[in-house]
């Protein structure tokens, strides 16, 4: 054997002896199931760095920081929420290892952008991670679609058109992109906007959980829509018996309502002081209408606590 060869052998059984070693303890941090195990786990921040380690093992590597993040994310979940501290790097070192792990933006832009404790309240870092994947995939019309929708819930209406007007430009996009661009550029923040558009993104997909988000979305805008209904009928009454009712069901005995109205979780609406209002909005996520006087989502209560 000459010496060339003899160093290849050798560099060879390092490699593999050193991958094996590697993964071996990837495997035993992953099968914890203890939130503060992964939380204590150790993670190298560089994804530049983490790439020159992986020795060209960059997909397995991906892989393996992907499957960490939703692991991480499940294990927070599972147990009410939390700060999510390791979510943005572990999504960030999994992009930059593999650019077209197209699940690590779609997924993962979700997880940072919905706020506690469903997610990590971090839509500029959602903002983030989809703009990576764009520039590492600049054909794909799906990331605009999932960037156009975290500058809508932002309620940055512009920016939200603009990125479904760009992404209908790709080749084979959607054509319900131009259709969501000029929703956006026309009517933004209208109601009758956001269910045409939660509803387009609940019937275009076969995704469980895309669907699941666009239905709870749905549920609090038909919220929103009977509370603006019932306080015209609410204002009508005054105007009529010269008082506010004090229920629904006075509004019924009076013939103003056919029946008590509930709402979209199956709760009946309540009154307060003349002012239609929804009896467990920590039903409905994302409602916008008819909260209780000084009512904090529970998101809201742990960072007051946190600070």
């Amino acid at each position: 054997m000459t010496q060339s060869s003899h160093v290849r052998t050798v560099a060879s059984l390092v490699l593999v002896v050193s991958m094996a070693g590697s993964i071996t303890l990837l495997w035993h941090i992953d099968r914890s199931h203890s939130a503060a195990t992964l939380d204590n786990a150790l993670y190298l921040p560089s994804p530049p760095l983490i790439k020159r380690l992986s020795l060209g093992y960059d997909g397995l590597m991906a892989d393996v920081y992907w499957t960490r993040a939703v692991q991480y994310y499940g294990s927070m979940h599972r147990s009410g929420g939390g700060k999510y501290e390791l979510l943005w790097p572990l999504l960030n070192i999994t992009a930059h290892l593999d650019p077209h792990l197209r699940q690590a933006y779609e997924y993962g832009s979700t997880f940072l952008a919905v706020k506690p404790p469903n997610g990590a309240g971090l839509p500029d870092k959602a903002v983030e991670l989809v703009k990576f994947g764009i520039s590492q995939n600049q054909e794909d019309w799906r990331l605009y679609y999932d960037l156009g929708f975290i500058y809508y819930d932002l309620k940055n209406y512009r920016d939200a058109a603009n990125t479904f007007l760009a992404g209908s430009k790709l080749p084979n996009a959607s054509p319900f992109l131009a259709v969501l661009a000029a929703r956006m550029a026309e009517h933004g923040g209208e109601l009758q906007t956001a269910r045409f558009v939660w509803q387009t993104t609940y019937e275009a997909t076969n995704d469980k959980y895309i669907r699941a988000n666009a239905l709870t979305h749905l549920r609090a805008l038909k919220a929103d829509d009977d509370v603006i209904h019932l306080q015209q009928w609410v204002d009508a009454y005054k105007q009529r018996f010269r008082h506010y009712p004090g229920s629904f069901v006075e509004m019924a005995r009076a013939g103003v309502l056919r029946g008590i109205p509930v709402d979209p979780a199956g709760r009946p609406y309540e009154l307060e002081d003349g002012q239609v209002i929804v009896s467990d909005p920590g039903a409905l996520p994302f409602l916008e209408k008819g909260l209780p006087p000084g009512y904090v989502p529970s998101d809201a209560i742990k960072k007051t606590e946190a600070k």
